[in-house]
């Protein structure tokens, strides 16, 4: 009769279908920067190599390497929403470049928030960091491919923590061994567990984490209350944050 879900968007879910079966479909808030400060935390321990030199020390050796800083750099964002422009603005405050593109921004809008609108080529040729904050969908999948990294400075990283499937995984993974970017650090994959013998896995110059975006105990306590009242008020006859089709 009733399905809740965390967050007000969940691909997994044919709400239509469940409509069509009279089943109510309700979501939840969410915290709204946890998955932008996990962004910053794949940034920096990338470009300062930072699990590379914990496990390092750790083990006994002493500066095994030499990070990227970021002031002067350009950031780059495929998507200026919410999550976006939260990046952007820690960008901004890091003395980057920020540009940025999507399909529906305009170039007031990017102003406004202190960045530059260009186009996507654009964007990937000028690039040191590239993130990705789209929504995953028919124009979105697939839109990180073989030739558009191939555009990428050798020296630039990919940052994804939206979906996996707007990068194609094997184009990225070639372009890793190959040397075409510099390193990649992402939080979500085209299969979520990540195989156990998946390449990502095993590349020197990435790094991985367990779709943790939203996983704070912030977000973990606006989920278990908000989804707690959903049940509560459907019980009452008053059901709240109702997803359509």
């Amino acid at each position: 009769k009733l399905l809740v879900t965390t967050g007000m968007r969940n691909a997994s879910i044919d709400v239509a279908a469940a409509n069509q079966c009279g089943i109510v479909v309700c979501g939840t808030p969410g915290e709204p920067h946890a998955t932008a400060e996990l962004t910053w935390g794949l940034i920096l321990s990338l470009l300062r190599q930072i699990p590379t030199e914990d496990a390092a020390t750790r083990n006994g050796a002493w500066q095994t390497g030499l990070g990227t800083g970021l002031a002067g750099k350009t950031l780059g964002l495929l998507g200026l929403g919410r999550l976006g422009s939260q990046v952007a603005k820690v960008g901004l405050a890091f003395q980057m470049k920020v540009i940025a593109w999507s399909q529906n921004l305009d170039e007031e809008r990017a102003a406004g928030m202190g960045v530059t609108r260009v186009e996507r080529n654009a964007l990937l040729e000028q690039s040191d960091v590239v993130s990705i904050h789209l929504v995953l969908s028919n124009r979105t999948r697939g839109l990180i491919g073989e030739d558009e990294l191939r555009s990428m400075k050798p020296t630039a990283c990919l940052i994804n923590t939206s979906r996996g499937p707007i990068v194609e995984e094997a184009a990225l993974v070639s372009a890793l061994k190959g040397g075409q970017i510099a390193g990649a650090g992402l939080d979500v994959f085209d299969i979520e567990p990540l195989p156990a013998d998946h390449s990502l896995r095993l590349l020197p110059n990435t790094v991985i984490t367990p779709h943790l975006g939203y996983v704070t105990r912030e977000t973990y306590a606006i989920f278990y209350t908000s989804a707690l009242e959903a049940i509560v008020a459907f019980r009452d006859g008053n059901p709240v944050r109702v997803l359509g089709p």
